[in-house]
């Protein structure tokens, strides 16, 4: 379905990784003590002798990490970083011969942004939202950020030609727009961020419900939501819709997060669409969306109820979102919930109706193990990958920075994979709300490190359609991560810092064939590249489209459509899959 077309090379040598031990999900390799080779920048079954051998005799082998939902790029970033000085001196480093100085903890530098993947073990960001009309800031950002390959989804859920398309049931002309703004934007997939309600912030308002109008445009967020998986499945997509539903954050929203579940009932995967992924939705930072209650005086985990029901959902995918206790920065393109979250703080905040197209806010966040509701949150989110049954459906996020920063994943890993660290917390370090409100004492289930390689590699690589990741596969890219941890002699359960520790830095770290990190220091930086999805065979349908709008656009949009796509110049070093839409 896919044909991948790129403008960079690994290095031209050999190498063996010698005797690691080996987590490969998707080749449902689990701890073998085995051989990973790679040769000009792919994954090889065998090299010559004249390779290079890399020792990693006992220490943890796995695909390069892929992180499926962050806000790395874009115009927000920029805002926040300004809008924030104190947390850009936070995490501030000297430049060296290899690296350029870094700052900030919430909201890093981009050449932080991209260092700190790489430490981590990462080689793959998606950057979960970006406007049409800001898109050529998100690819300058981008272009700056080194280390990684990053795809952007750009915001469709509050768009105007969107809202009208939907309202008319008019899908072909929905699939036509959407295959048209990814060129427009050089974007991978379809997002949908509080469909309805972010337009209406334009108005001063918001929606409260999966049925509630778009002020002013006659169409529901179900509409519209249904609308677009249509669209998506059309186009044979790589990725499924994208959503960040209605009432994030507000306590209640559990029927909410259930009814837009079971509006993909009867949607089936396209016929052409990515061979690897089977669902149609992904929903996204989740722990959000699961609470119980009227108010934040009588709010409970909704974990148990949404787990429950997703379980049931063979054509629903999520990540979670974890909360990590951190002072950090929430950003978002629902800016109601900010103003929201700025009446209930009273922290500085921002917010911003982007033209016909989305809403944004910016507020500072304080996650306290002392605060009942931080604690809530916090529990919510482990409920929800302890409860989900497949790890293959879930992946590890913290919404970065909503809900902290990426760089405490390894943190997160350590209490997925001890129960006892769980118990402590609970007993001693956490507000009482965990035993009251939750379930998380009463959970024993404990990941192991097959587990972590599917929620953090293999399941992510597969909800986004990626065919040349995410596993060790031979003819796949050799984006590959090593971690100083022996599993034959650590116990997860009982020695959680260890494994914080552990994947806290990559002993190595390996992204087309190219060593970045050695001995868990930084060696090479490289250019990112921007991945962007080219659907082909609708270019009669997007020129009509267009032609249909245009009048609406020069109407409406304060930029000449000349300036409004982003052109060539801004995607440095593209990669671009081509889609037969047909």
């Amino acid at each position: 379905m896919c044909q991948i077309q790129t403008h960079s090379k690994g290095d031209i040598m050999e190498y063996i990784l010698k005797n690691g031990i080996v987590y490969d999900p998707a080749n449902e390799v689990n701890g073998e003590k085995m051989d990973v080779m790679f040769k000009d920048g792919v994954i090889v079954d065998n090299v010559s002798a004249d390779a290079k051998v890399l020792d990693v005799t006992d220490k943890i082998v796995m695909p390069a990490g892929i992180d499926p939902h962050a806000h790395v790029a874009g115009p927000k970033l920029v805002v926040g970083r300004l809008y924030r000085p104190e947390d850009s001196r936070r995490g501030v480093t000297q430049k060296t011969k290899v690296l350029r100085s870094e700052s900030g903890f919430s909201i890093p530098s981009c050449p932080a942004t991209g260092y700190r993947y790489s430490r981590l073990g990462y080689g793959t960001v998606v950057e979960a939202a970006m406007p049409p009309l800001e898109a050529k800031h998100t690819h300058e950002e981008i272009a700056t950020i080194p280390q990684l390959d990053i795809p952007a989804l750009p915001l469709f859920g509050n768009n105007w030609f969107v809202m009208e398309y939907a309202k008319d049931n008019n899908i072909e002309d929905i699939a036509a727009f959407i295959a048209a703004w990814l060129k427009i934007s050089k974007g991978y997939g379809v997002k949908i961020v509080n469909p309805c309600g972010s337009e209406a912030w334009g108005w001063g308002m918001n929606v409260h419900g999966f049925n509630d109008k778009a002020p002013y445009f006659d169409v529901t967020s179900k509409e519209v939501v249904i609308a677009l998986a249509k669209a998506n499945e059309m186009l044979n997509l790589p990725h499924s819709i994208h959503i960040h539903p209605n009432d994030l954050g507000h306590p209640g929203n559990v029927p909410t997060t259930l009814e837009t579940m079971d509006a993909m009932d009867g949607i089936k995967k396209g016929k052409g669409a990515a061979e690897i992924r089977d669902q149609v939705m992904h929903m996204t930072h989740l722990q959000f969306h699961s609470y119980l209650g009227n108010s934040w005086k009588d709010v409970t985990s909704g974990a148990e109820e949404v787990a429950k029901h997703f379980n049931k959902k063979d054509n629903i995918t999520c990540d979670i979102g974890q909360v990590t206790f951190d002072e950090t920065t929430t950003m978002t393109a629902d800016a109601p919930m900010e103003y929201d979250l700025f009446k209930l703080s009273g922290l500085k905040w921002t917010n911003k109706d982007i033209e016909c197209e989305t809403a944004a806010g910016i507020i500072p966040c304080i996650y306290s193990k002392r605060s009942p509701v931080s604690t809530l949150q916090w529990a919510i989110g482990l409920e929800l990958f302890l409860l989900i049954e497949d790890p293959w459906r879930v992946c590890l996020t913290t919404d970065h920075p909503n809900a902290g920063p990426f760089t405490r994943y390894p943190r997160i890993i350590s209490w997925l994979m001890s129960n006892e660290k769980r118990q402590d917390m609970c007993e001693n370090e956490v507000h009482k709300w965990v035993n009251k409100r939750t379930l998380l004492p009463t959970l024993e289930r404990e990941y192991d490190f097959y587990d972590i390689a599917t929620i953090t590699r293999a399941a992510p690589a597969k909800i986004y359609g990626f065919t040349d990741k995410g596993a060790l596969t031979p003819g796949y890219r050799a984006d590959i991560a090593v971690y100083d941890i022996n599993p034959n002699e650590i116990d997860p359960s009982r020695q959680s810092d260890a494994i914080e520790e552990g994947f806290n830095v990559a002993e190595y770290t390996i992204k087309d064939g190219q060593i970045l990190v050695k001995d868990k220091e930084i060696v090479k930086v490289k250019e990112s590249q921007n991945v962007w999805v080219n659907v082909k065979g609708w270019e009669q349908q997007e020129q009509k489209v267009i032609d249909n709008i245009m009048p609406f656009f020069t109407q409406y949009y304060s930029v000449k459509w000349e300036n409004y796509p982003v052109h060539d110049h801004y995607v440095s070093n593209p990669i671009r899959i081509d889609v037969d839409g047909k």
